[in-house]
């Protein structure tokens, strides 16, 4: 089943279709209840047909960090992004936490560099002005950008919740800093509070997209829906598409009680779906 799925998400002729290679599985590292060690998660994925992945993380996977950016460079498997999350509790300019900072003592040693995908814990956010917001956020991402600078990565800005989780806060950051060329990561299973603009969203973001992160949408649903399940991620694609973008996307594991490949196998299933109604409407 799931190598047929491939097969057409490969061969399609239409323009607006989702393939294979632009797709990136994210949340696949920390969660997977088989707790798959570097090499087999390679494996496993390779099996699937990607050619590239996301790397979240948690304390116990960075002493095979690393080794896993080894192993998938000899597989010719991409690691494109990896998480970068700031608390105000354990992070300040200056200072990150230990594990931040093992991560990018990690990444000096990286020869295949991925983008770090930036996010702020809605706690630095508390009792502040907007304007205060953005000029603490500018000062944290300069300082983040420094340290990226001195590991080869770049910057792309990550929604999660809270004040920085809303991506129009996100685009008045990048306009205060239109000389570090910072991009936009989109989430659709942190949007849910945005569903009712997101139209309107999608026209001001598209000039600072650099992935989008799919996911079934329903209004007031479950934060993680599988594609296809959902009644807003089909209208939520075809927008993006009409407005200009047409990938990198990212399919989610983010399930931490099941096998993540079954998780990953049924939202290309939802995949196949979105694709066949883009073909209808390209028809």
């Amino acid at each position: 089943m799931a190598f047929l799925l491939f097969i057409c998400l490969s061969c399609s002729d239409s323009e607006n279709q989702i393939q294979i290679d632009d797709i990136s599985p994210w949340c696949i590292v920390s969660f997977d209840a088989l707790e798959r060690k570097p090499m087999d998660r390679i494996t496993m994925l390779k099996n699937m047909g990607f050619t590239k992945y996301g790397y979240n993380w948690r304390e116990k996977h960075l002493p095979e960090m690393k080794e896993e950016f080894r192993l998938a460079k000899a597989n010719n498997m991409q690691i494109v992004s990896i998480f970068l999350w700031l608390n105000a509790e354990r992070d300040s300019i200056g200072k990150l936490s230990p594990l931040n900072e093992k991560l990018f003592e990690n990444l000096k040693d990286i020869e295949n560099k991925p983008k770090l995908w930036l996010s702020f814990s809605p706690n630095f956010f508390e009792n502040l002005t907007q304007e205060e917001s953005v000029e603490l956020t500018i000062r944290y991402i300069k300082f983040i950008k420094t340290k990226a600078d001195n590991v080869g990565c770049k910057l792309a800005l990550y929604n999660h919740r809270g004040w920085f989780g809303n991506p129009e806060n996100q685009i008045e950051i990048i306009k205060k800093m239109p000389e570090d060329s910072l991009r936009m990561v989109y989430n659709f299973h942190h949007a849910h509070e945005y569903l009712e603009v997101y139209p309107k969203l999608f026209k001001t973001m598209i000039p600072y997209l650099d992935y989008v992160n799919l996911n079934g949408m329903q209004k007031e649903g479950p934060e993680i829906l599988t594609i296809g399940k959902g009644n807003y991620e089909y209208d939520m694609v075809k927008t993006l598409y009409d407005e200009g973008y047409d990938g990198p996307w990212g399919v989610l594991g983010h399930i931490q009680t099941e096998d993540v490949q079954k998780v990953l196998e049924r939202n290309m299933e939802g995949i196949k779906l979105l694709n066949a109604k883009l073909l209808h409407d390209d028809n």
